[in-house]
């Protein structure tokens, strides 16, 4: 693994290939990502397939006999939404990813990536955060119901991979911004929540914006594309039982991050830390050496995405504005 550009594995070309969760940010961007190579993904909207109905997950993998899935479904949020609806982060994202994995088995499919969260990992994990991190520690309260999920799919794949050889592999990015955000006032995450105030500041001209927490937690951020290419390149360059981490490798505090979305989107006023309210982990930094040895890197700069971010914000991209 420590060549520049790992040997091709799998090749996607010519296979049907099923994104769950197409309608979301992640899994919209890998459908754009295939398309770009001129491949029509199988997509199913939630009136056709409800990912949380076992029997209809069933029934539609053995009508449609997909050969490769991208697991990006998933029931995301923010600090405040994770608070509040633990029941729907833990059941919803158990249901969804039990369902896809055993059908995809039970169909034959032949591989399947399983897409994540950098939040698996303990609150106080030692920086940057190597995959063997997993399990090592306690989890971040605000936020654990979903890191709970997602360690699970994590080791429902390597189940699977151990009882009947099947070549399911996990990817956990860190945090995603980018076309198709969520830009719900309490129920996003930072970016998306800060563009969406700071753009709100700007039309009535507020003299000052309030930012959560005291500002010096750093946290690591990846463009939805550039997360997309990853997972298209992992799945044709990686089959092991260990989840990978994919980001840019670089981190920036949120206080730093409020200043420069302030800069995007031309908001002029001051910036006011509420302190009482959480910071979260004080520091999430990947380890994505495992993923550079496989030949692929970040390519987007942090300000480069943040203006696209905000251009689809402007366009109407976002959901729940």
């Amino acid at each position: 693994m420590g060549n520049a550009v790992a040997s091709k594995l799998f090749d996607l070309a010519g296979k049907k290939i099923f994104v769950a969760g197409d309608r979301g940010m992640v899994g919209g961007a890998i459908t754009r990502a295939l398309a770009a190579r001129g491949i029509t993904a199988m997509v199913a909207s939630r009136a056709e397939l409800d990912l949380e109905r076992q029997e209809q997950v069933e029934a539609w993998f053995s009508a449609h006999r997909p050969q490769v899935v991208f697991l990006a479904a998933a029931h995301v949020g923010g600090i405040h939404a994770n608070n509040i609806f633990p029941r729907d982060f833990l059941y919803k994202n158990l249901m969804i990813e039990a369902n896809v994995i055993d059908a995809a088995h039970r169909a034959g499919v032949e591989k399947l990536l399983f897409l994540g969260s950098s939040c698996i990992y303990p609150k106080f994990a030692d920086q940057p955060i190597r995959e063997e991190a997993l399990l090592e520690g306690a989890l971040e309260p605000t936020n654990e119901w979903y890191a709970i999920a997602k360690i699970a799919g994590i080791k429902l794949a390597q189940s699977y991979r151990r009882q009947f050889n099947a070549d399911f592999i996990s990817l956990m990015p860190t945090n995603l911004y980018g076309r198709g955000d969520n830009y719900h006032p309490e129920h996003s995450h930072v970016i998306a929540a800060l563009m969406r105030r700071f753009h709100e500041a700007k039309l009535v001209q507020a003299q000052e914006v309030v930012v959560w927490g005291t500002g010096t937690p750093r946290r690591e951020f990846l463009f939805v594309e550039d997360l997309a290419e990853a997972a298209l390149h992992v799945i044709e360059h990686y089959s092991d039982a260990l989840h990978l981490n994919c980001g840019t490798g670089e981190d920036i505090s949120i206080g730093e991050l409020a200043a420069l979305v302030a800069q995007v989107v031309g908001y002029k006023g001051k910036l006011a830390f509420d302190t009482t309210k959480p910071d979260g982990t004080p520091r999430k930094l990947l380890d994505v050496s495992r993923l550079h040895a496989l030949g692929w890197r970040a390519k987007t700069p942090l300000r480069e995405g943040l203006s696209a971010a905000y251009a689809d914000f402007l366009a109407g991209g976002g959901r729940n504005r």
